[in-house]
């Protein structure tokens, strides 16, 4: 939404305040601060479900979504003011990038910046390095006291290698979601500094330039990073748009979970594999 508010911001180069321009910034709006809050929501949520251990399930997002009025009922709260009180509107690309936000007009401009995305902003680059840190150092400590206990099984033992790859991962995504965050969203926070400063900086072109890409590839790196970037999901990615293809070709396949896949290949059940001779041991 954040993304094609702002795609028709650029596409109409507004040069007033017009009703079209109040739409796309209440939308721009509404969309970008709620995208803020389920950003720290989630990671509240991975904070609350790793860390603390809470069985939370299905609830907590529900409450996400209904319960806390929150994550949906503040941003439209504050949208929904600040179109009624007309402040919404043309800022002259001071603090955007050919869109509308806060009209630059108003007296208090900077409080409804604030209110309508910066505080929540600033607010988002101090608590998420905070959340994903704590569950790093809880999930590092968590694979050290479970590497520790199976030392004694030879067995397992010789498998930890293959599964610090996986661990590893796990960690670099932690770092990188707080991260990427901040990298895309910090040249806006820039801007918005260099306008209270009354600076000529604020027009710079290479911050403009990142200011309009930071803004709308939030939503382009969590693809990324969740979804090329993730092995799973990758192979069934792949597997779902190559399924027509190697039904074409005619290649030796089967049918499972709706998509065609290689066959499994033979197995000797009289020769005893490696897995087989290991000795099986409890859940615990």
């Amino acid at each position: 939404l954040s993304a094609l508010s702002y795609f028709y911001g650029v596409l109409q180069d507004f040069d007033r305040t017009s009703w079209d321009c109040v739409l796309q910034g209440a939308l721009s709006t509404f969309s970008n601060t709620s995208s803020f809050f389920w950003t720290m929501a989630i990671a509240l949520y991975l904070y609350i479900t790793i860390v603390r251990g809470s069985p939370t399930g299905t609830g907590l997002l529900c409450c996400f979504h209904v319960g806390g009025r929150g994550v949906w009922g503040i941003p439209l709260g504050i949208t929904v003011a600040a179109v009624a009180l007309k402040k919404i509107g043309y800022d002259a690309s001071n603090v955007s990038v050919g869109w509308c936000w806060v009209n630059f007009d108003a007296e208090d401009r900077v409080l409804w910046m604030l209110l309508t995305g910066k505080v929540w902003e600033i607010l988002a680059y101090v608590a998420l390095p905070v959340l994903y840190i704590l569950i790093k150092k809880h999930i590092n400590r968590a694979v050290s006291i479970f590497l520790l206990s199976l030392s004694e099984y030879r067995p397992i033992l010789s498998r930890a290698p293959a599964f610090q790859p996986r661990t590893s991962i796990a960690d670099k995504k932690l770092i990188l979601i707080p991260v990427i965050f901040i990298i895309l969203r910090i040249w806006s926070t820039v801007r918005f500094i260099l306008t209270l400063c009354n600076s000529p900086a604020v027009q710079n072109s290479v911050l403009v330039v990142l200011h309009g890409i930071g803004n709308t590839f939030q939503g382009g790196a969590n693809c990324i990073m969740f979804v090329l970037c993730t092995r799973v999901v990758r192979t069934r990615l792949f597997s779902f748009i190559c399924c027509c293809h190697y039904d074409e070709l005619d290649w030796p396949l089967r049918r499972s979970d709706g998509c065609w896949q290689c066959p499994e290949p033979h197995e000797n059940k009289d020769v005893p594999g490696p897995e087989r001779t290991k000795p099986l041991l409890s859940s615990t």
